[in-house]
């Protein structure tokens, strides 16, 4: 094939592909907005699914999953990375507790009782009192879980917390 045929068939190629880019429609598809207040709660009401069963078939399916909550204290296991020492911390419900320049204050802690595992379970908030952190701000604030502790996990650069249970003192 000659040269100016080539350059011909590419101008060509050139147009088409221009042409279809051109006339191609430019819609962007979105979804409806979504009216929060209408929203039903993701769990399930037990009454409404479990409506043909009788009532102590019910009692039975809630008293599954308890949290007992009268225990006044939570153990953790501290992990310092630099130095790869690990400390026993207990804290008592509503005290702080320090651990390096954190501390440590759990508000609730309690036991999870089902028929696969018995989980323990803290609310707690951690505040890192290093000279360059602003102490009105809780570098964690959540709920962890002894059983799984990459569920909220507690991230820190230099320290590492892990719940390992709930007991009285």
């Amino acid at each position: 094939m000659k040269l100016g045929n080539f350059k011909f068939y590419l101008q060509i190629c050139f147009f088409v592909l221009y042409n279809f880019s051109v006339f191609a429609e430019d819609q962007v598809l979105s979804t409806p907005l979504i009216n929060l207040n209408e929203l039903k709660p993701s769990f399930e009401d037990i009454e409404e699914i479990n409506e043909d069963r009788s009532t102590s078939e019910i009692i039975k399916y809630k008293k599954k999953d308890t949290l007992k909550t009268n225990l006044s204290s939570a153990k953790f296991i501290g992990l310092d990375k630099i130095t790869a020492k690990t400390s026993e911390i207990i804290v008592k419900l509503g005290e702080t507790a320090n651990f390096g320049p954190l501390e440590i204050k759990v508000l609730k802690c309690g036991k999870i009782e089902s028929d696969e595992m018995n989980n323990n379970v803290a609310y707690l908030q951690v505040k890192d009192s290093s000279e360059n952190q602003n102490e009105k701000v809780f570098i964690f604030n959540g709920w962890t879980f002894s059983s799984d502790p990459t569920i909220a996990p507690f991230d820190h650069a230099i320290y590492d917390l892990q719940l390992v249970n709930c007991g009285k003192v």
